[in-house]
């Protein structure tokens, strides 16, 4: 996105702050970011349009300093994971996020309402995978149920917290609190093995859609994860460990992963890995790239 384009956005933000979304008219965008009316249109066919990249520019950026925070980190660690939801929900009350999307709801516009219900169904994906990083596969088919309580817990708790107006109820407190109670949640569930709604809708909700790119990150991470688990009674088990780091950084950190150097590091572990774990290993990666190039 070229830089102007980027400014009109920004522009376009601020009036939707200070006045709101229905209220600033698509002349109030040109006057106060100082375009014509002809590069609007060439940049977007209408305010609902410019609106969506608003939220796609936020929640780019919010993505990568989600995923920034797991960078050396150990996945399962739910202090990783409570400090992402509070940067999630510290993004949305500094972009005032939630009143737009509020009071986009009331105008029932067909787009609108795909994009953010995309939205919330991507975030949920997110949950799910991130649950099964720290509670393990053992409960991932009660997961997604988990996910969808959590959501409401979080929001419900963010909402009736801001009306006491008690400003020592902050974000931490709040995200720690409800992280604590789907912990509990997590485990009652999966004792109880009931299931309400399997994973597998997932797929049948965001069906070839282009940012599964994110789900295979997740299995590509859980994977190279039980590799290392593996390797630990393994005499040679650090220079394994450093292949796996650099296959793993190489694809979910780098904005071009150079393949001819991940097939490489392939091949290197083959002494130290089977090669059943290497082929399926391989098989993510490929989907991976896949997926990568079709969004593209």
């Amino acid at each position: 996105m070229n830089a102007r384009k980027q400014q009109v956005i920004k522009k376009a933000h601020e009036l939707f702050i200070e006045k709101g979304f229905q209220s600033t008219s698509i002349q109030d965008i040109l006057e106060y970011s100082g375009i014509a009316k002809g590069t609007f249109y060439n940049y977007f066919s209408s305010k609902n349009e410019l609106l969506i990249e608003l939220f796609k520019t936020i929640y780019k950026t919010l993505e990568k300093e989600r995923n920034d925070l797991l960078i050396g980190q150990d996945p399962s660690d739910i202090e990783i994971f409570i400090k992402q939801i509070e940067m999630a929900v510290e993004t949305n009350r500094a972009n005032k996020l939630f009143s737009l999307f509020e009071e986009v709801l009331v105008l029932n516009d067909d787009d609108l309402n795909q994009f953010f219900k995309n939205g919330n169904l991507r975030m949920l994906r997110w949950l799910y995978y991130r649950f099964i990083d720290i509670f393990g596969e053992v409960k991932k088919p009660y997961l997604l149920d988990c996910a969808i309580m959590f959501t409401g817990i979080l929001q419900h708790n963010l909402k009736y917290t801001s009306l006491t107006r008690d400003t020592k109820v902050g974000i931490k407190k709040i995200v720690r609190y409800s992280v604590e109670r789907i912990v509990k949640m997590v485990d009652e569930v999966s004792m109880s093995k009931e299931q309400l709604i399997p994973p597998e809708h997932l797929e049948i909700w965001l069906p070839n859609d282009k940012d599964n790119i994110h789900t295979y990150k997740h299995k590509l991470h859980h994977h190279v994860t039980e590799i290392k688990k593996s390797l630990y009674s393994f005499r040679d088990q650090s220079k394994y460990i450093e292949l796996l780091d650099f296959i793993q950084d190489e694809l979910l950190h780098s904005s071009s992963p150079r393949k001819h150097l991940v097939e490489s590091a392939l091949q290197s572990l083959r002494p130290g890995v089977n090669s059943k774990e290497i082929q399926e290993l391989k098989e993510l990666i490929t989907a991976y790239y896949e997926t990568a190039d079709t969004k593209n």
